[in-house]
């Protein structure tokens, strides 16, 4: 498998990384596919640290991405690109320990004060956890507090879905929908082809969000870096035709939107907003079901719906059965850890340094 490289200065990534990295993410067994895709670790890099030192690593079925930042009291950390949730991990592959394992003495060669890993975005029993503790030479101390996640199974199709939620639920979906129908409401799907078509529709989705509770009061999508953010995750998706993005149109005028990504066989849902003036109709509850009969229609396996900590995700429990435990440890490096620890293959290691 050749190994792809960033030329320095650039963000012109490779297609090919992007399709097997995505292709690995969504095979991986961790908790959040999508968020160990590219998709949503390098639309973090572009948005929050874009002058940040990257570590890609492609070997085999196996990716290793890496963050690199510079510790206050000196010394420098390697951990995950996106560095405020840590939903995803960095570590994918069956073998990824391994690899991880075989280049720490080149990344050691670039990275001589080399303080730590943190490696996230893993359950707490992943069998990658017993294999990183196995490592010589690295201390593993695992994160006291996981960040929770909800899911829910797409088992069955819509029929299956709407089985395992409640009778009451499913009573006040219907009425919202025969109101909807007679307000006049209907739903486009959009699947962005380009980045520029990705523009246009982000556009979209925005002129929504502004007026929107989430809009008006300053903390939404509108807001940088959340602005950027988002725009640059769905513009990658763009590349490989991984968005969904859904509008509720009244009379040609959007009055709400859902978007969201997939990873192999997993959707994980980003955003979904509405205009405050038609809260009444409950468009936020439609798009979401209407995003769930489309994603039951392609055969996606889950619906990812992100992070459940705050009060303000309780919302979350009526959509989703699952809640998943994140977990993340960090790797101290003892003086000693490259004496015994040695390269098994030819592999290359690549550090960028973005502009």
């Amino acid at each position: 498998m050749p190994f792809f490289t960033l030329p320095r200065g650039s963000m012109d990534w490779s297609p090919d990384l992007t399709r097997l990295w995505t292709d690995i993410a969504g095979r991986c067994g961790r908790p959040d596919p999508f968020c160990c895709s590219p998709a949503w670790q390098l639309a973090f890099h572009d948005a929050f640290a874009p002058a940040g030192r990257l570590f890609v690593h492609v070997e085999s079925e196996n990716v290793l991405a890496f963050a690199v930042i510079a510790l206050p009291r000196g010394g420098t950390m390697m951990l995950p690109l996106e560095m405020e949730w840590f939903s995803g991990a960095p570590l994918l592959g069956p073998d990824a320990v391994n690899v991880l394992a075989d280049v720490l003495p080149q990344i050691r060669g670039e990275l001589d004060d080399l303080q730590c890993i943190l490696i996230g975005g893993m359950e707490r029993d992943s069998p990658d956890f017993a294999r990183l503790k196995a490592l010589p030479g690295l201390r593993l101390t695992m994160h006291p507090q996981p960040s929770l996640q909800r899911c829910a199974s797409l088992g069955g199709g819509m029929d299956g879905y709407l089985s395992r939620r409640s009778g009451n639920f499913r009573a006040k979906m219907k009425k919202a929908q025969r109101r909807a129908e007679a307000e006049g409401i209907r739903f486009e799907r959009h699947v962005p082809a380009d980045p520029e078509q990705a523009d246009r529709l982000y556009a979209r989705m925005l002129a929504v969000e502004e007026k929107s509770w989430k809009g008006i009061g300053g903390c939404g999508m509108t807001v940088e870096p959340s602005r950027s953010f988002y725009r640059f995750m769905l513009r990658r998706l763009s590349r490989n035709g991984c968005g969904r993005v859904m509008f509720a149109v009244h009379e040609g005028t959007d009055v709400g939107f859902i978007f969201g990504g997939i990873a192999g066989s997993f959707y994980r849902g980003q955003q979904f907003s509405y205009d405050n003036a038609w809260k009444r109709l409950s468009v936020g509850d439609l798009l979401q079901m209407r995003q769930i009969a489309w994603l039951c229609e392609e055969g996606v396996r889950r619906y990812d719906m992100g992070m459940s900590d705050h009060p303000s995700m309780a919302y979350k429990r009526h959509w989703a059965e699952t809640e998943l435990s994140l977990h993340a440890c960090v790797m101290t490096m003892r003086r000693d850890v490259f004496s015994s620890v040695r390269p098994q293959r030819d592999s290359g290691v690549f550090f960028a340094e973005t502009r």
